[in-house]
Parts: C-alpha cells; structure tokens; sequence
C-alpha cells in the first residue's frame, strides 16, 4: 500500500476510508431525504430542534442545580459542624452524655439534609450518636477515613463524600478545641436536593414536550400556509399539460409564491394567444393550400378538355383529309402522306396521353380504381424496366377530393420510385377498412433520408403528398432504407 493512500500508526498500517464509501452513503441519505415532502421535512426539523434545545437546556439547568446544591451543601454542613463543635465543648468538659446526645439528635432534627451526627474523643472513641437502636456503623470509625479527607475551604473543617444506601454522603469533620476535645462528625445526604433537581427537570421535560407540541402544531400551520398555493401550482401546472388554457393558479398572497403565481398564469396567457395565432395560421394556411390545389386541378380539368375537344378534334380532322388526299393524289406523294398520317396520329396519342396525366377522365367516370389501373398500364409501357403489381380493392365510389388526393399521391410515389430511386419493382395496395382508405407504394428502389429532405424541404412532390393528405385530416408516413421505400397514406371517410 502506497504512502498516499495508507498511514503508519504505532506500528500498524491504516488504510484511509474508501471515499466513494462516503458519497455511495451520501448518495442514499439524499435520496431517502429528497423522497419526503415539504410538510414532513418542515415538521422533523422544528421537532428536532425544539427537542435538542430542550434537553440541551435541561441538561444545563440540571448540571448547574446540582453543582449549585452540593455547594450550598457543602457550605451549610460547614456551618451546622462548626456551630455543633463549638456547643460541644461544655458537655464534654462536664462528661454530660446525655446533654451531648440530646444536642446531636435536635441538630439532626432541624436540619432537613442531616442524616447523622456522632462526637469522638481524641483517643476515636464514640461519646455520643444519633444512629440509635441500630447500632454504630463501625465502617466510619476507620482512621483513613479521617486521613483520607480533605479540608474545605472554611478552614479545619475537613470534607469528604462516600457512597451508601442513601445516596452520595457528605461527610463534615469538625475539630473541638483544635482536636483537644475530639472532633464531631455530620454526615448530610442529597437525595432532598437530588429530588428537588429531577422534580425541576420532569417539569422541564415536560415543557419542553408542551413547546415541541406548540412548534408542530405551528410548523403545520406554516407547511399548509406554504405547500398549499404550491399544490394548486402544481395542479395547474397539469391541467395546462393537458391543453386546458383556461386554467388559472390562484393567487394566496403577496408574497414569493404569490409572484410565481402570477408569472405562471402570465405564461399561461401568452401561451394561450401564441396558440391561438398559430391556429389561425394554420388554419388560414390550409384554406390556402386547399383553394390553390382546387384551383390547380380545375385548370388542369380544363387543359385536358381544352386538349381532348380540341386539339384531338383538329388532329382528327387532318387525319381524315390526309386520308382523303392520299386517295386522290398521285402514287409518288403516297410515302409522304404515310409519314404525316404517322406523325398525326403519334401526336393524337400524346395529347390524349397528356389529357390523362393532368385529368384522367375515367377518375370522374369510373372512380379511383379504374384510373389507377389505366395509369399503371401506362406506367409499365413509358418504363419498360419496371414491374408494377397493382391491388385496389374499394366496394364503392369515393368522394372525388379523396379519390383526387389517393391517385395523385399513388402518382407522384410511383414517379420517385422509378426515376429517383431506380426501382425495378413497385407495388401499390389501395383499400378501404374501419372507416377509412389507405394507400401503401412500396419499391425496392435504393432509398433515401427522409428527414433529411423534410427538413431540407427540398422535395416539393413530397410535401405536396402530406398536404394533400392532411388537407383531409389525413396521414403520410414515409419509411424509406437500403432496400426500398414505403409510402404510407390513410384519409378518414
């Protein structure tokens, strides 16, 4: 173990406690704290610290009592010793016993804390005692007693304290006429004080239980006062998340809280507006988006028409007198005749083919399933390279805005699949089931990123696919990877 990690310590090697020891626990304590709500946490600090203080107090209170009372003690038991030796000395000199007997027993008497007192000659021999009927305890006449106790600070008087069945035992020894006469010994216990210190730490206790019941009672006032207005925020807070605008934080006071309430619902109110401009936008932009694509097919409705009445009509008409020229001309001018009976026809075929591209009539005439086989027919013969696997199975008629949305958007994905993503295969499924039509196109074309070109908006077939489809309170979905690309589109009816 290195020096940086371990220390040396009367020869024994200690390694220092793993710090991750300490966070993994800190970790654990914060955790179990941040799991407790505001009210408990607010109650559990004014309890503890209404409690610490208490005992503190108490404590303190109790110490200095004690010290204080041993001292009086003390000082009391110095003063009755020293009155007791000096009113001993003429019952001693006339050898009255029962005059020294009746003055030890009236001083116990009087003297609440004295538990007994006894005379000695100077040879330690006992003249007179307030033990009684039971006898003299013959541990006190041991003369290390005396030897071993020291003096107070009231001069001779000599003080030492021992342990018994009453209690701590001060023992007060007093010299008559300096030791000539003997010595006088008053023993005072503390179980009065001692009772007098823990009757005033029950009543602090006590306090202290009535004043932590006070701070609770007053914490929990406090807690609601503050976790209140903060709940309703809260609740709030939700109902906005839900998409309820109206909903409003109550304001409780002027106070921290009171300002976050408001700059809460100021947000709320301008979220409210900002919403409803955006939905007005969006509404004014679909009703755009939804007149120019009606206008667009109307125009093309009406170049179709316009190219199949006339045009078709004119080329028609030149077939027919090219027809007739080239019965009546000479046989030289039949090769070119040929050629521009070829020439009118192919542009017949064109145009009608154009027709179809910008209106199909069977769309009008027959519905969403003819015109999508008509236009898959064509498909195949304009890309020879191509496979298209059509299915369209619809029980009725649609309504002509789905129809035009299904077959442009099976348009424009069958376009990208083969002159994009140089597919060789394109399947497209049309059905209808539970209350709505859907359209999938798939190829196995190379692919593409989607988000890319959403973003990019760089594809304006593809955005004009989701217009259309959302125009109608539809979906567009576009899956697209390495192996091909799905379009997916679903309209309600």
């Amino acid at each position: 173990m290195s020096a940086s990690n371990a220390s040396t310590r009367d020869g024994l090697t200690v390694a220092p406690f793993p710090s991750h020891r300490l966070n993994r626990w800190a970790e654990t304590i914060w955790r179990i704290i941040g799991g407790v709500n505001v009210r408990t946490k607010i109650l559990g600090m004014v309890l503890a610290l209404t409690i610490m203080l208490g005992l503190a107090v108490t404590w303190q209170v109790r110490a200095v009592m004690t010290r204080v009372f041993a001292d009086e003690l003390e000082n009391r038991g110095v003063s009755v010793a020293s009155d007791l030796a000096s009113r001993s000395i003429d019952p001693i000199l006339l050898n009255d016993t029962y005059t020294l007997h009746e003055l030890l027993r009236e001083t116990v008497l009087n003297h609440p804390d004295a538990l007994y007192a006894f005379v000695l000659n100077p040879q330690g021999e006992v003249l007179a005692h307030t033990f009684g009927d039971a006898g003299f305890p013959a541990a006190l006449l041991n003369p290390e007693v005396v030897e071993t106790a020291e003096y107070s600070l009231h001069g001779a008087i000599r003080h030492w304290v021992y342990n018994s069945n009453e209690g701590l035992v001060h023992e007060m020894i007093a010299p008559i006429m300096g030791g000539k006469a003997g010595v006088v010994r008053l023993g005072l216990t503390e179980k009065r004080l001692q009772a007098i210190v823990d009757a005033v730490t029950g009543q602090m206790l006590l306090t202290t239980l009535a004043v932590a019941m006070a701070g609770i009672i007053a914490a929990m006032i406090l807690t609601w006062l503050l976790t209140r207005p903060i709940l309703d925020l809260v609740k709030t807070t939700e109902a906005v998340g839900h998409g309820n605008l109206q909903a409003r934080a109550p304001h409780w006071a002027d106070d921290e809280i009171g300002t976050l309430a408001d700059a809460f619902n100021r947000m709320v109110a301008e979220l409210e507006t900002s919403q409803r401009a955006i939905a007005e936008k969006e509404q004014a932009r679909h009703m755009l988006l939804k007149k120019l694509i009606t206008a667009q097919e109307e125009e093309r409705k009406r170049i179709a028409r316009e190219l199949h009445d006339g045009v078709g009509q004119v080329l028609t008409s030149l077939m027919v007198g090219i027809r007739t020229l080239q019965r009546g001309e000479a046989a030289q001018q039949e090769a070119r005749i040929d050629e521009l009976c070829a020439i009118a026809g192919e542009t017949l075929e064109q145009v009608r083919t154009l027709s179809r591209e910008l209106r199909p009539s069977l769309l009008d005439d027959l519905g969403l399933a003819a015109a999508l086989e008509r236009y898959a027919s064509e498909f195949a013969r304009a890309h020879p390279g191509v496979q298209i696997d059509l299915h369209c199975a619809l029980p009725n008629r649609l309504p002509t805005p789905i129809e035009t949305a299904l077959y442009r958007i099976v348009q424009e994905a069958m376009t990208n699949a083969a002159r994009h993503g140089k597919a060789t295969v394109i399947s497209v499924l049309v059905s209808q089931r539970h209350g709505s039509v859907q359209a999938i196109v798939e190829d196995n074309g190379v692919g593409f990123d989607v988000d890319a070109v959403r973003r990019r908006q760089s594809s304006v077939g593809i955005f004009g696919m989701s217009e259309r489809a959302e125009l109608l309170s539809g979906t567009l979905e576009i899956e697209s990877g390495s192996d091909g690309t799905t379009v997916y589109a679903e309209i309600p009816l």
